[in-house]
């Protein structure tokens, strides 16, 4: 059974032929298996040496006509189907080798890329994947065109995508992906369109010389001129073009009736793939486009590093913990009034997460301060330093057995104050292995999201006399 926590690649490299559908030229690409931790990197295989451009929203260059990006000169052009395809086999680590500057357009939707990445199969990498955990709304929104994207917290990651076109043969569509692994068979298949007008202005700029009317659908929102008619057929190499009573230039079958509507939600899911983590979370997207979708996947970018540049944990704090204070109790030789810890949600061979509860009743407060009360800071490693106890000592059999003695703390920083009121949540990690009983840790504590106190903590147990 597939682990959802898990990182994963691909089994083995496989290989698709194609052409880029705005250069017309033919391009290999090649998806290859990454250690963790790799994320999607496009590999500019044609040069000499060899360049790499993370898909990172940082270097997204312009959204014209597809999601392009950049780095020391050199370009990928038209990335999202190939970065959907990957999210939607829920792949977190690749190289996409490319041969050319294009990505293959294929048949314009990510199916041929889901086919090839199912064909040699997806395996588990032992390394918990990286996961943003939405836990407020966030949106941005395109005062000029109407746009805008929604994030907000879900069980899981869910996209529902609005558009609405304002003309009679494209009007208002909607599509939703409530389950990732519906991605291959209602999403992934959806293809690229475009509308007449728009045809034209490509082909007068000399782009789409990959194109073809199998790789695009055409919607004829205009009167189809002679002179248009010529210039297609010259453009697509056919003799014979012509519009049939579905609106769609050369009568192309649709694979869904709100085919356009899944396209646009497949390269929603392409575009936030820029941002570089796994997403728990429902995107609302109304009106997308590539332009919006970068701004908005550059807003959450922000958002996380900031989030993560605190490094709070993403705990439920009203759920059921792993030890209460009675199993607490068990295990470490404090007591009340002295036992700083209330409650332990993580606990692991590498780490641990607690909480206690700050209220006015703490015994010290009344001596520090009268009329402005706050936790003294050697109580908050204090607190710290009891919750890296229960680390070290879940590691022997008989806890209650050993003694848990400071040995030092190294680079304690104190940022603000801990008032009555504040939840403070301790995070700590060990820096080494334990050895001989000595436990060398980095200890955070947390109130409101944001750091409050950290240093690094060493402590040894010994067994009681």
């Amino acid at each position: 059974m597939i682990n959802s926590s898990l990182q994963k690649t691909l089994a083995n490299e496989v290989n698709l032929k194609g052409v880029g559908l705005h250069t017309g030229k033919e391009v290999n690409l090649t998806f290859k298996p990454a250690p963790v931790n790799t994320g999607f990197i496009f590999v500019r295989s044609d040069l000499v040496p060899r360049v790499e451009i993370p898909a990172d929203i940082q270097h997204v260059i312009n959204t014209d006509r597809g999601t392009n990006l950049e780095k020391d000169g050199v370009s990928i052009q038209t990335s999202e189907h190939v970065l959907a395809a990957l999210v939607g086999m829920s792949v977190n680590n690749c190289y996409i080798e490319l041969d050319a500057a294009e990505s293959p357009i294929m048949d314009g939707s990510s199916k041929f890329f889901v086919d090839a990445i199912e064909s040699v199969g997806v395996i588990e990498q032992q390394e918990i994947k990286d996961e943003y955990i939405v836990t407020e709304p966030i949106s941005y929104k395109d005062e000029k065109t109407g746009s805008e994207i929604t994030l907000i917290p879900s069980d899981e990651f869910q996209v529902t995508t609005m558009v609405d076109f304002d003309t009679k043969i494209l009007g208002t569509q909607n599509a939703s992906l409530d389950k990732i692994t519906d991605f291959k068979e209602t999403i992934a298949p959806s293809r690229t369109f475009s509308f007449l007008h728009e045809l034209e202005t490509l082909l007068e700029n000399g782009l789409i010389k990959g194109g073809d009317l199998n790789n695009a659908i055409v919607y004829v929102d205009k009167p189809l001129s002679q002179k248009t008619m010529k210039r297609l057929k010259a453009a697509f190499g056919k003799e014979n073009i012509s519009v049939k009573p579905n609106g769609i230039l050369d009568n192309l079958s649709l694979h869904f009736s709100n085919e356009a509507a899944r396209h646009k939600l497949l390269d929603v899911i392409g575009d936030l793939a820029l941002v570089g983590v796994s997403i728990r979370g429902k995107v609302f997207a109304h009106k997308p486009g590539h332009e919006v979708n970068a701004a908005f996947s550059r807003k959450l970018s922000q958002i996380i590093k900031k989030d993560r540049r605190q490094n709070a944990p993403k705990i439920d704090i009203n759920s059921e913990p792993i030890m209460d204070v009675n199993a607490i109790i068990k295990m470490l030789p404090h007591r009340p009034p002295f036992l700083l810890v209330d409650k332990i949600f993580e606990l692991s061979e590498k780490h641990v997460v607690g909480l206690k509860n700050v209220t006015m009743n703490e015994p010290f407060f009344a001596g520090h301060f009268p009329g402005a009360p706050v936790m003294p800071g050697v109580l908050q490693i204090e607190a710290m330093a009891q919750a890296g106890g229960v680390l070290l000592l879940n590691t022997v059999s008989d806890p209650e057995n050993y003694l848990t003695f400071f040995m030092k703390m190294d680079n304690v920083k104190f940022k603000r104050p801990v008032k009555p009121g504040d939840t403070l949540i301790f995070k700590l990690e060990l820096i080494s292995p334990i050895r001989r009983g000595i436990c060398h840790m980095k200890g955070q504590i947390f109130a409101n999201n944001m750091l409050i106190t950290e240093g690094e903590l060493m402590a040894q147990i010994i067994k009681r006399k």
